[in-house]
């Protein structure tokens, strides 16, 4: 309802749907501070991706593990460009498909395919979760990963049940905004001029990190943090706050998307202003 999040500052560290977050913001009454932090990128050399694609359309996977949504369009789209979509998307539809949350199974959808195994968390602790009692050993996995490091303890589990492992990272990150303006974003965070912040990534997270490494702002990053309300569109989130000490975190219960999220800060913005 519109007037929902009157006096509300939250700063949107969002990225791929900055405007249309802030607009649902603002239509509920909030004052939203844009800083983006990153943003998706084609990559500057497409080789081994393109090997990748050739390897799995001419000897299809047992698996292939999506881990996110834009992964797999992207993945499409460098085998059309190649005029290889249709055999990919056959490899696909001949291979058993786990998907990491909603996003990648509607990435399948839109090629007209169904997801074999669904993950009970959209993490990887929840894809191993959806393997658990599967004989993996010998198997060969595709794993579609993204920038960073946050796929890798996943490859090394599937490795260690004796699976061997074909991992794909199809696109790349890019800082967005200039590190002063994020340095004064967190410098407003620590001065209580922010009341919320809303992150929908890992990576935006770990950007914040760096700049407050390059400016000395460590402190007053934790400690802004600490004193505003964090929310989270999901558990991967979330978990990456956990590790970093922080903890009560708004967080949609079931549907992790812009909408759910917006609804959850609503209500634990309700709450504190009762």
């Amino acid at each position: 309802m519109p007037g929902h999040l009157d006096t509300l500052t939250i700063l949107v560290p969002e990225s791929r749907e900055l405007d249309l977050f802030v607009s649902m913001l603002e239509a509920e009454g909030a004052v939203a501070l844009r800083c983006p932090l990153v943003r998706i990128v084609d990559l500057d050399d497409t080789t081994e991706v393109d090997a990748w694609i050739d390897g799995f359309i001419q000897s299809p996977f047992d698996d292939l593990i999506l881990l996110t949504g834009e992964g797999l369009r992207r993945l499409i789209a460098l085998s059309d460009r190649g005029g290889r979509k249709a055999d990919f998307v056959a490899a696909v539809a001949k291979t058993r498909t786990v998907t990491r949350g909603p996003k990648p199974a509607r990435a399948l959808r839109e090629i007209g395919l169904e997801p074999g195994i669904t993950a009970p968390a959209p993490t990887s602790r929840g894809v191993l979760d959806a393997l658990a009692g599967l004989a993996l050993q010998g198997r060969r996995i595709g794993v579609q990963l993204y920038p960073g490091d946050g796929g890798l303890p996943l490859v090394a589990a599937l490795r260690e049940r004796g699976a061997e492992v074909i991992p794909v990272t199809p696109y790349g990150y890019v800082s967005q905004e200039g590190s002063q303006k994020v340095a004064d974003s967190i410098r407003a965070l620590a001065d209580g001029r922010i009341a919320m912040v809303a992150f929908t990534s890992s990576p935006q997270i770990e950007r914040m990190n760096a700049v407050a490494r390059e400016f000395g702002l460590e402190r007053e990053l934790f400690e802004g943090l600490k004193r505003a309300k964090i929310a989270s569109i999901g558990p991967v989130v979330t978990q990456t706050l956990a590790a970093q000490g922080i903890t009560g975190v708004i967080q949609p219960e079931a549907s992790f998307h812009l909408k759910p999220l917006i609804r959850a800060i609503a209500a634990a913005w309700s709450a504190q202003r009762a």
